[in-house]
């Protein structure tokens, strides 16, 4: 019993001190709708993002917390799945990192975690580093330098 205290003493210490006590994520906004899903069941995106920091940064993160926590990853499926390269290319992603902590009031720990997720295409000389929020709501568009996948008829 002493050990479980002295355990969850320390989680907690921790997991106090990597918070950050304001939250720095810039186009939260709880009043966005999730996208409508094309017949492949993506997100029909309808715009490209004009600022070079969406989806790059983490203060600007692809903003997809639009269903629980324990189903957001299948928005990361849908997010990319509307997605290609700036020429057509088809899109890999693997989820590379969590970071970032942010105060959130969407998770009863009171903490969310950025996911990173590392992107290429075929001609892609680097990978593309995106961050996604599975916490939070946003207005879902494509980063700059990519395009979007045509919706299916």
């Amino acid at each position: 019993m002493k050990r479980y205290l002295i355990l969850s003493c320390i989680a907690l210490v921790l997991t106090a001190s990597c918070v950050s006590t304001r939250n720095t994520i810039r186009n939260i906004d709880d009043n966005a709708i999730m996208p409508a899903l094309s017949k492949d069941k993506t997100f029909i995106i309808t715009e490209t993002s004009k600022d070079k920091k969406y989806g790059y940064d983490q203060d600007y993160p692809v903003n997809l917390g639009f269903l629980p926590l324990t189903t957001g990853e299948l928005n990361v499926k849908r997010y990319f799945g509307a997605l290609t390269g700036p020429n057509g290319q088809a899109l890999t992603f693997t989820k590379t990192e969590s970071c970032c902590p942010f105060p959130t009031k969407k998770f009863d720990a009171g903490a969310g975690l950025l996911d990173v997720y590392e992107v290429t295409w075929e001609g892609l000389n680097t990978p593309k580093k995106i961050y996604i929020n599975l916490y939070e709501k946003g207005k879902v568009i494509a980063p700059h330098g990519f395009a979007i996948k045509p919706i299916a008829q």
